[in-house]
């Protein structure tokens, strides 16, 4: 059975994907989550004329002929504002933020000035308008402050406040249930016999999911048995995606299809032409999303990072697709087979503003210190020809 092509499994996940369902959380609940309704303001900003500087508030005109001499007749503050008329040859002393009084134009900052009592010098010019902030001069009430879909980030949160905004409409976070399978092994801080490993998938794949703003469940360790991962599948069925990691293949201990399709899971394809990562299984049941990641750590996180990422966009209603980015080859590149790979590289910074990528000499995919140690991943599609030493190739940037 001929393998099948990256390109063409990611459109079989993606397609009649359709974004979870909307709520409505508050502002200190909302970093990381996507907005789905655009914000917009329900004010100005500023709601009035403010001041820049502390200083004095003054009429333009009073101050034409220097020096000026202007009786102060009371000061404007930040929620004290001064609400009576300022006069000819009057002026009121104005702090940061405070509305500026109707009657005037300009403020004059306290540096060009010498007071005596109630008596205020202006020795330096001022034009009309100068440090004041125009109502509205952030935004004004109907501008669209936050466009969805978007991630929202610290600042974006700010904004909204700004704009009168305590609550915003994000989608829903998918819930991912996550297991791995292996008598072999033992999460960290275990003791492991002496034909055991630490499991490390688990670790890495959850932090994964968290960062594509999703909910883990945890299922942890399965042993290698079909009564315990069947328990473990009916468990993460409730979720939107199920995750599993090793076990998916055919050998004696490898049960993970074979409970898939017992709890009636349609398999939609199993074994791609991916290096690494070519056991990579996929099938739905109804709503739900399942995955099976090769049991090996650096096969299991990058076959996350190309297909799980991209669904887990999609249930978020996120472009799943992003600008393919370019490097110069650091080194000569052989020609490749059938398989697409993903090969281990480090990026450096040239003189004109490119970048070169110089892959490992050892790709072995048990090597996860090497994947750590990466930069990127360089795209080598299937049968690409030899590529010299300066050719320009797609990257995958290391965002994970």
């Amino acid at each position: 059975m001929a393998l099948l092509p990256v390109p063409e499994a990611l459109s079989r996940i993606l397609s009649n994907v359709a974004p979870l369902r909307q709520e409505v959380v508050s502002l200190e609940n909302a970093v990381g989550r996507v907005l789905a309704k655009s914000v917009l303001a329900k004010r100005d900003q500023p709601p009035f004329a403010a001041s820049a500087m502390d200083g004095y508030a003054v009429r333009s005109v009073d101050i034409a002929t220097l020096p000026a001499k202007l009786k102060i007749i009371g000061v404007s503050a930040a929620g004290h504002g001064f609400r009576k008329g300022i006069g000819a040859g009057q002026c009121v002393r104005i702090l940061t933020g405070a509305p500026v009084p109707k009657t005037t134009d300009t403020v004059v900052i306290q540096e060009n000035t010498s007071r005596n009592g109630d008596v205020l010098t202006v020795v330096a010019p001022t034009q009309a308008g100068r440090n004041i902030r125009r109502a509205g001069l952030d935004f004004v009430r109907g501008d669209t402050l936050l466009s969805a879909p978007q991630v929202l980030r610290p600042r974006d949160l700010g904004l909204a406040a700004a704009g009168n905004s305590p609550m915003v409409s994000v989608y829903r976070r998918p819930r991912v249930a996550l297991f791995t399978t292996g008598d072999e092994l033992v999460a960290p801080g275990e003791k492991p016999r002496a034909d055991q490993i630490v499991s490390s998938n688990s670790a890495a794949i959850a932090a994964m999911i968290t960062t594509l703003g999703a909910e883990v469940i945890n299922l942890g360790i399965v042993p290698d048995n079909l009564k315990a991962t069947k328990a473990a599948v009916r468990k993460g069925m409730r979720a939107d995606v199920l995750l599993s990691t090793g076990g998916a293949s055919v050998g004696d201990h490898d049960y993970v299809q074979e409970t898939f399709k017992a709890c009636g899971i349609n398999i939609g394809f199993w074994k791609i032409a991916l290096r690494p990562g070519k056991p990579f299984m996929y099938g739905r049941k109804g709503k739900l999303h399942v995955m099976g990641l090769p049991g090996n750590p650096v096969s299991a996180l990058i076959t996350a990072r190309i297909f799980l990422k991209p669904l887990l966009c999609a249930l978020q209603n996120l472009p799943t697709v992003n600008e393919p980015q370019l490097a110069k080859l650091g080194v000569d590149m052989a020609a490749n087979d059938d398989r697409q790979d993903y090969v281990r590289a480090t990026l450096s910074r040239n003189s004109d503003g490119t970048q070169t990528a110089t892959p490992f000499s050892l790709q072995d995919s048990s090597m996860q210190r090497t994947l750590q140690m990466s930069h990127c991943l360089i795209l080598r599609t299937p049968f690409a020809a030899v590529a010299p030493k300066g050719t320009l190739v797609e990257i995958l940037p290391m965002d994970f």
